[in-house]
């Protein structure tokens, strides 16, 4: 089958989600045909993603999330009036992805929680199926425990996440563990989407521990940290636009550009993880057995029920601050992972084998397997 992706570009989680999923696919037959990547001015496309995804990309600006001046709080406020006032650029990106579908035809068009795609499927209703994949899908779940909510947060990322799956024939849930299933039939818990690179890793046990902030702002606060804490050993990681390499503001801290090698490999020696609540950097320090501690990006109310999902998974601890001697702190408790993490992960290929299945094929497709068959 054809799979064409439309991702959100905001942080790293879903263009690592996306490499997964994209070497899944071809492990199992199937074909990626393009991938669209909703862009903004705050951050730049990766070299990594460009590298790994295995197929062309195309950029569209898409709606994206304002921060204060700090780049450390998010404004929802903002964010909204920002996105209407951008609203005629937005419907050239929805004319662009259009041109796109019409060219490469897929059979589904699966989208890693950007807002643009539920919008392209309500008003171009194309005849390739609509899937969506996220850990956001697991709030439709009846287990799924919310975070506390001030003003309309959570109405405000339940909208958000309904707008992104509307009219969507699937919704593939990444959750942290197995849980059981949904009486909705469109919503299928599935694992977390990590990349082959990352279970090959030669774990260790170094001197440092590793950093990873979605917002660059946050770099003043671990800057100050190591300041304080010159024995403390930090590598930490960011998408800043125009950083450098690699930047070292201190002896024991050094700030590089996202890699997604070398993160990986940082991540298999260092002592632990400390980043925002995100979710693809927990689940991989989480495979690899590495204590974790989250900082819930302020605003973002999504962060602050991945933090409460680090705690309740038992995979982590959370935090408001980039304070790396909490993480100490559970290491010296004898902090380990659950065991079931890893054979929860190693399940993708046979859950695929039972979700595309039920998936219906365009009309293309099923002309070209006529075809085949004469």
């Amino acid at each position: 089958m054809k799979f064409l992706f439309i991702i959100q570009g905001e942080g790293r989680g879903h263009m690592t989600q996306a490499i997964a999923f994209s070497a899944l696919l071809r492990q199992n037959g199937h074909q990626l045909c393009g991938v669209i990547v909703g862009k903004s001015k705050r951050r730049t496309i990766p070299d990594f993603f460009i590298r790994e995804i295995g197929t062309k990309v195309w950029a569209v600006e898409s709606p994206n999330f304002v921060a204060d001046k700090s780049q450390k709080r998010i404004l929802i406020g903002k964010t909204i009036l920002h996105n209407i006032k951008n609203a005629p650029t937005f419907i050239k990106s929805l004319n662009q992805i259009h041109q796109l579908v019409k060219e490469k035809n897929p059979d589904i068009i699966l989208n890693f929680y950007d807002l643009l795609g539920g919008f392209y499927n309500l008003f171009y209703q194309p005849s390739a199926s609509y899937w969506v994949i996220g850990h956001q899908y697991l709030i439709e779940h009846p287990k799924f425990t919310f975070a506390k909510s001030k003003a309309f947060a959570k109405q405000c990322f339940q909208l958000n996440t309904w707008l992104t799956a509307m009219g969507a024939e699937k919704k593939l849930a990444l959750s942290f563990q197995k849980m059981t299933e949904s009486k909705d039939p469109k919503l299928k818990v599935v694992p977390p989407l990590l990349r082959s690179e990352v279970k090959r890793l030669k774990v260790t046990s170094g001197d440092f521990f590793l950093a990873y902030m979605v917002n660059s702002g946050y770099a003043e606060e671990i800057i100050s940290f190591a300041e304080k804490h010159p024995e403390i050993k930090i590598k930490a990681y960011w998408d800043k636009k125009n950083a450098k390499e690699t930047e070292y503001p201190l002896p024991n801290l050094s700030l590089h550009r996202v890699h997604d090698q070398r993160f990986l490999q940082d991540m298999a020696s260092c002592k632990g993880l400390v980043c925002t609540a995100g979710f693809e950097s927990v689940c991989e320090a989480m495979y690899l057995g590495k204590p974790v501690m989250v900082i819930p990006v302020k605003g973002q109310y999504e962060q602050a029920c991945n933090a409460l999902d680090t705690e309740n998974s038992r995979i982590g601890i959370t935090s408001e601050t980039f304070d790396f001697l909490k993480l100490e702190g559970l290491i010296q408790s004898g902090f380990t992972s659950p065991k079931e993490i890893k054979k929860w992960n190693n399940s993708w290929s046979e859950i695929l084998q039972k979700v595309l299945p039920e998936t219906k094929m365009t009309e293309s497709a099923f002309q070209q397997t006529q075809s085949f068959s004469l």
